[in-house]
């Protein structure tokens, strides 16, 4: 990889307009390492003007020579996968054997999924007299975040491809250098030159000024919810689509009948996956008040369990957290937790004892957490788990929903139908029973303030298409 300090423009990587440095450090050591290109609005421009002149060729493509190219683009990226994960575990903090399982291996399952949903999407249909017709919605604009950063880039740019748009992508500015990697991969593959462009940058100037530009017509935007805001505040002077996967605040509802020792050490070792990095996240767990002690005392076990070390070492679960920024946040919402009266079960403030350099965390669990205390409301992103005990059913689910959040929820019991009609309450876009196996067709997305549209399978290939009626099509003449 010799590509930092460019942009990927036109099938080209090019230098930018604007000759701005901005160093990617590494997490573990708090140190840079590399430095990336920063562009402005005028290699924005540049990106849009390519994508824009590639759009009615690339449209016109057949299914048969989408499907072709999208597997070249398989083939191409599980050569590079390897390479992904190395450079995962050093811009943000992966363990080396989660970056490549996990992380690098979502690229491969999204390719391989929107493949199969292109081999029989349906673009056209005839109802009635009226054929409906989904054509691609033009050049989109696609903004990535650093948590999960190759699954996000390729969930929004593999049904970019499929549906026949045109795109620029920004990446996130913390964790970037799998997206250069991906660039390269997309140049192996044959990608026509203009269909993928992709400008490095930070929000505020990049992300902005692809949101207000009058040449791109839809905006796919992973992040906050803060930053989601202002993609689409940005985006309503164009008028254009904005789909958004926003934050989360996941509550993970334990009935009575569960198995506790197994529901509650799986809640806790999920939760603090990725070093708590998820947005979809079960990070409050409500469980019976008659079982509040005993909770704890499994999820402090659970807990301990977790091993925070170097993400090179094979017996580390979680390394790092990706910043000094979401470091020094996560100390100070834990710091809240301990000042508002949240019993703290294990971990706290500060990094593990044996330590002394790295954004890393202490495993955290609290418990009798109210709903209304900051670390039950604001989205904490780290190792964090709040246990929240409840009365009866009814105000679980009133507790579970009472949040600005609706990304996703969980429900753990003994009897799915009883899960089943649980789930059903829950406003979330994603409810997980039992602790299931991901699920790439599944629609993903949320209510409320974590977001609008879905991404993944189908549900993601609708998102880039426009809907046409052409009225007396079938009509007799």
């Amino acid at each position: 990889m010799s590509h930092e300090r460019q942009h990927y423009v036109n099938g080209a990587w090019v230098e930018p307009l604007q000759p701005t440095l901005l160093d990617v450090v590494d997490p573990s050591t708090e140190e840079a390492f590399t430095q990336i290109a920063v562009g402005g609005a005028a290699d924005v421009d540049r990106a849009v003007e390519a994508a824009r002149a590639a759009f009615p060729a690339f449209a016109a493509t057949t299914r048969r020579q989408r499907l072709d190219l999208l597997r070249a683009i398989l083939a191409e990226y599980n050569k590079r996968r390897d390479d992904i994960a190395d450079v995962l575990s050093r811009e943000m903090g992966a363990p080396r054997k989660f970056a490549y399982e996990r992380q690098s291996a979502t690229g491969t399952g999204h390719l391989a999924r929107m493949i199969e949903v292109l081999e029989d999407y349906r673009f056209e249909e005839v109802q009635g007299t009226t054929l409906i017709a989904r054509e691609p919605i033009g050049v989109v604009g696609l903004i990535t975040p650093w948590n999960w950063p190759i699954n996000q880039i390729v969930c929004k740019v593999a049904p970019a491809i499929a549906a026949g748009c045109t795109m620029v992508l920004k990446p996130s500015e913390v964790a970037p250098l799998n997206a250069v990697i991906w660039s390269e991969v997309m140049h192996a593959a044959g990608v026509p030159a203009g269909v993928y462009n992709m400008v490095q940058g930070e929000g505020g100037t990049v992300g902005n000024a692809m949101s207000a530009h009058p040449g791109i017509d839809m905006m796919s935007f992973t992040g906050s919810t803060r930053a989601g805001i202002l993609v689409a505040q940005a985006a309503a002077t164009t008028v254009k689509r904005v789909a958004q996967e926003l934050g989360g605040k996941s509550a993970n509802i334990l009935l009575p009948d569960v198995d506790f020792p197994t529901a509650v050490t799986k809640g806790v070792l999920g939760m603090m996956g990725n070093s708590g990095q998820s947005c979809n996240a079960p990070t409050r767990m409500f469980v019976p008040l008659d079982r509040h002690e005993e909770v704890k005392a499994i999820a402090k076990a659970a807990a301990e369990r977790v091993v925070v070390g170097p993400v090179d070492d094979e017996r580390t679960t979680i390394g790092p957290v990706v910043s000094a920024v979401q470091f020094e946040k996560i100390q100070r919402l834990i710091q809240a937790g301990i000042e508002e009266g949240a019993e703290l079960v294990t971990g706290g403030p500060g990094r593990p004892e044996h330590l002394n350099r790295g954004y890393f965390v202490r495993p955290t669990v609290f418990a009798n957490v109210r709903n209304d205390m900051t670390i039950a409301r604001e989205e904490i992103f780290g190792p964090v788990l709040s246990i929240l005990p409840y009365r009866d059913e009814a105000e679980a689910i009133r507790l579970a929903n009472e949040t600005v959040y609706g990304l996703a929820a969980y429900v753990q019991s003994a009897d799915l139908d009883h899960a089943r009609r649980v789930a059903a309450q829950m406003r979330a876009g994603n409810v997980h029973l039992n602790y299931p196996a991901p699920d790439t067709a599944a629609p993903f997305g949320g209510y409320k303030q974590s977001g609008n549209g879905r991404e993944y399978g189908k549900w993601a290939l609708d998102e880039f298409c426009e809907i046409k009626a052409v009225i007396g099509y079938g009509a007799a003449a």
